[in-house]
């Protein structure tokens, strides 16, 4: 009887998406006594659905063999492409192809036509369309979607409908593929497709809308499917890649800390198995969030790890060497990569605004304006907005270092405009410091104070201590004793702690030893009444001693 009641609490809560309890109730019951196949199956839903990938596979596994049992093919032949797909998306791709192709062995001994012959369709589709042939993918698709249409399967709807709009996509019919995305996903947010097949369509719709950098789209679909999430119980939808942008995503937002939280867990999901190549990709996002916070040991750490794991460490590396002031080797760097992505004009969008910042600080301004230019052409193929203020920011930053400061104001107005229409808190506010220079070399102290004030505002709220450091630089507050009675050698130390310097790196710039540096930071910690560095480099801005 207990088993019985467990069993029945496990099949409520599952009908209920209380995927927690539901998982929680069918084990409890499975460890008395074996489940049935059918619950089985919900038992390695649940788990795959609160982040337990391996229970799930074991589940699958199970529920497979049990309803080839019972006879019942069609749910076996479903339970084997889940499998598959849960190991492929994990990089197990050997052992997630041999199930597919058990499931479709299942099939071939089959007379009738079934629905999950559409399911098996998929996986073929996806790897013509990664072969670069999207046109002959789009046509795959379709016949998915005619199986989904004739068993009336929503699942195999959307996701037939997914993969037709990611290849317009790949295509370059932009619209026409973005219009079937964002019908797949309203289907997801009503309640029309099951949540396993939900967050597939959403990470793939994150994918495309990264590929077209078409981040507006992309972050109010995420807002719009957290809303969907919070109402079922530790719903975990998301895998490895797709965790990546939606830290990508928080990001732009000003959502640094989730950001960081979420890239974090990428990492931790991508390390087992080893080898997933996507977590070179966390790496990265990683120490791109921690560059801005200028925890630059922790970034260049981050990058170099990512780059171990085989991803690309430009343009984020080169712009760490730009905020370290190395500003040679963040040119060559920089320039390299462009060269290398000449052809591919995604990666090279991503790489050019680095590109101009970086050349600009050089003092080429003839291959920033260049830079510049192809920016704006592409941002035009694209029709991505985020593009557009990519290069109005470009734009000004140009005009400034040529001294049209005037016409410098006007491309930064339309930069700051473009930046805030898509909640990019940051990027809004380092167009405000840039506005800030210009209009005080115009002499209009006010605006100016005015911008860095509304500038600081944001990058204090962010943890943004690079840019906090140039706010006081423009601020050109004037010099007075150094507060909590320190001493010139400890405001030094602090001072480049607060830039994210290691022991060793503070060590190596005043030519002292590292037991030193530790002795300054203990006498530092003691005077300001602060127990970390973090503490002490909050000290250090709000007193402006950098």
């Amino acid at each position: 009887m207990h088993v019985a009641d467990a069993v029945t609490r496990g099949r409520e809560s599952y009908a209920g998406r209380a995927w927690r309890d539901a998982y929680d109730a069918l084990s409890a019951a499975d460890q008395e006594a074996p489940l049935e196949a059918p619950d089985l199956d919900r038992l390695a839903m649940a788990a795959y659905l609160i982040g337990s990938d391996e229970a799930a596979v074991n589940g699958f596994d199970r529920a497979h063999r049990a309803f080839l049992d019972d006879g019942e093919v069609g749910r076996a032949v479903r339970c084997a492409f889940w499998v598959g797909l849960i190991l492929m998306l994990r990089g197990r791709h050997a052992e997630g192809g041999g199930w597919l192709g058990r499931a479709g062995r299942l099939l071939e001994q089959e007379s009738t036509s079934r629905v999950e012959h559409g399911y098996l369709l998929i996986p073929s589709a996806l790897q013509t369309m990664e072969g670069g042939d999207p046109g002959a993918a789009y046509e795959i698709f379709g016949e998915v979607a005619r199986v989904a249409d004739q068993f009336g399967d929503p699942d195999l709807v959307a996701l037939s409908r997914l993969g037709r709009g990611q290849a317009l996509v790949a295509q370059g019919e932009v619209r026409r593929g973005v219009t079937l995305l964002d019908e797949t996903m309203v289907a997801v947010t009503t309640g029309d497709v099951s949540p396993i097949a939900a967050g597939i369509v959403y990470c793939a719709l994150i994918i495309a809308c990264r590929q077209i950098f078409d981040w507006r789209r992309a972050q109010e679909w995420t807002v719009a499917l957290s809303r969907w999430c919070a109402t079922q119980q530790d719903l975990k939808p998301y895998r490895g890649q797709c965790l990546v942008h939606r830290s990508e995503i928080m990001q732009l937002r000003g959502e640094w800390s989730d950001a960081m939280a979420e890239v974090t867990r990428a990492c931790e999901h991508l390390a087992e198995p080893p080898g997933d190549p996507v977590l070179g990709m966390a790496y990265y996002q990683q120490g791109q969030l921690l560059r801005l916070r200028g925890e630059f040991s922790l970034a260049e750490q981050a990058y170099r790890t990512g780059g171990e794991c085989g991803h690309p460490v430009q343009p984020g590396l080169a712009l760490l060497r730009l905020a370290q002031g190395r500003i040679d080797d963040a040119e060559a760097a920089v320039r390299r990569v462009s060269a290398e992505v000449e052809g591919d004009r995604v990666k090279r969008a991503g790489v050019l605004a680095a590109f101009v910042e970086i050349v600009l600080a050089a003092g080429d301004v003839n291959a920033a304006r260049a830079a510049t230019d192809e920016l704006e052409e592409l941002g035009a193929d694209f029709d991505a907005p985020y593009l557009r203020a990519v290069t109005a920011s470009a734009r000004g930053l140009i005009m400034l270092a040529e001294g049209d400061v005037r016409a410098a104001c006007g491309a930064l107005r339309d930069a700051w405009t473009l930046w805030q229409e898509l909640d990019a808190s940051y990027e809004a506010a380092r167009v405000r410091l840039l506005m800030a220079q210009a209009c005080r070399e115009l002499g209009d102290h006010d605006t100016a104070n005015m911008e860095l004030d509304a500038a600081r505002r944001v990058f204090e709220e962010l943890g943004a201590i690079p840019a906090l450091a140039r706010v006081a630089e423009l601020a050109g507050k004037p010099t007075y004793d150094a507060p909590g009675g320190l001493t010139p050698r400890e405001v030094e130390v602090l001072r480049l702690v607060a830039t994210g310097a290691t022991n060793r790196e503070v060590a190596d710039r005043l030519i002292i030893s590292e037991k030193t540096v530790a002795r300054h930071l203990s006498n530092i910690f003691t005077k300001l009444g602060v127990t970390s560095r973090a503490a002490a480099t909050a000290y250090a801005y709000r007193h402006e001693l950098v």
